[in-house]
């Protein structure tokens, strides 16, 4: 994908998704989200992306305290800005999907100097002294309204120049947007320069959109794509939720249509949900969360499960897949 890729040097097929251990829907001890970090590092994945936001920089100092132990030239590391955390004296802060998270409260900021002061705080949670890659996170719709546009101006004059700065300067490698839509991607494409996305929630078995209008773009571009939440915040892992809420019946009875030809062709479902989010030419790694050490191997191993290409047609067929979606080889 030409010399972004190679800059940034995106480690994939598989990564490391942080959100499981920011304590999203359930708690998690620091013993175990490290043993969890170990056990992904002794599997050889070396891609991590973790934000301020994952129960109030309680993800980030666990990344932090593990990676600390390694050498900052053997991962890639990734972080993001839009919301700064101020000390909360009364206890950590609710904010779903988070249940738990350190003492702080959130506080929106995409302005210059709130990118700055985000990226400062970050490296000092994380304890390195560069990033490679700093995504401004959630700047859309299903996180913040109607009033998203609004913040999109604000950051594409204040967090946007701030972290192209920074990637001269050589703080962070390269930036992008870390949402759930496709809208504000498809804007930074044509007021911005990034250099990768990380979409989730949009590109997975049971949602192609990213595919539709923004992947072609970034290919044109030489952007590259980090694909997060494969299953779908969990539906397409025996899950009960989709896009971090509470799944609906259709979208669990279409999960349920999934499973029923991944069972004929004696395929896990899990398999070929990752599978499927890797295999996009626009797409560099994908990175499934993981909130405990056996989930890991499993995902290894789930990359490299056969799958027959009778499944992928018998998907199409079922139009489960549209008929021009890209499926692994």
């Amino acid at each position: 994908m030409g010399d972004r890729d190679t800059h940034l040097r995106i480690p994939g097929p598989l990564g490391f998704g942080g959100a499981p251990l920011g304590d999203m829907f359930e708690r998690t001890d620091n013993a175990t989200a490290h043993a969890t970090l170990a056990t992904a590092w002794d599997h050889g994945i070396r891609h991590f992306d973790t934000a301020p936001h994952y129960g109030a920089g309680l993800a980030e100092q666990r990344f932090g305290e593990f990676l600390a132990t390694k050498p900052r030239d053997e991962y890639f590391l990734s972080t993001k800005v839009g919301r700064l955390l101020d000390p909360a004296p009364g206890g950590p802060e609710a904010a779903h999907p988070f249940v738990n998270g350190l003492w702080f409260k959130r506080r929106l900021d995409y302005t210059a100097d709130g990118a700055k002061r985000c990226v400062e705080d970050c490296l000092q949670r994380l304890g390195v002294g560069r990033l490679d890659v700093v995504y401004i996170h959630d700047l859309a719709e299903d996180a913040l309204g109607p009033e998203w546009t609004e913040h999109f101006e604000v950051a594409m004059q204040g967090a946007a120049k701030a972290l192209t700065g920074l990637r001269d300067e050589g703080v962070i490698r390269g930036w992008g947007f870390g949402v759930n839509r496709v809208e504000p991607c498809l804007r930074a494409l044509e007021e911005s320069d990034p250099d990768v996305f990380l979409l989730a929630t949009q590109y997975h078995l049971l949602d192609q959109t990213g595919a539709q209008e923004l992947f072609p773009g970034c290919i044109e571009r030489d952007v590259r794509v980090v694909a997060g939440s494969p299953f779908g915040s969990g539906i397409l892992a025996g899950g009960r939720h989709y896009n971090y809420q509470e799944a609906q019946t259709e979208q669990l009875q279409t999960r349920d249509r999934i499973a029923a030809v991944c069972e004929r062709h004696g395929v896990d479902i899990k398999a070929a949900a990752l599978q499927f989010s890797a295999a996009h030419p626009a797409v560099a790694a994908i990175i499934p969360g993981a909130k405990k050490p056996e989930r890991v191997p499993q995902n290894v191993d789930l990359m490299h499960a056969a799958i027959p290409a009778d499944l992928w047609a018998e998907f199409k067929a079922e139009g489960l897949l549209s008929e021009d979606a890209h499926t692994p080889a």
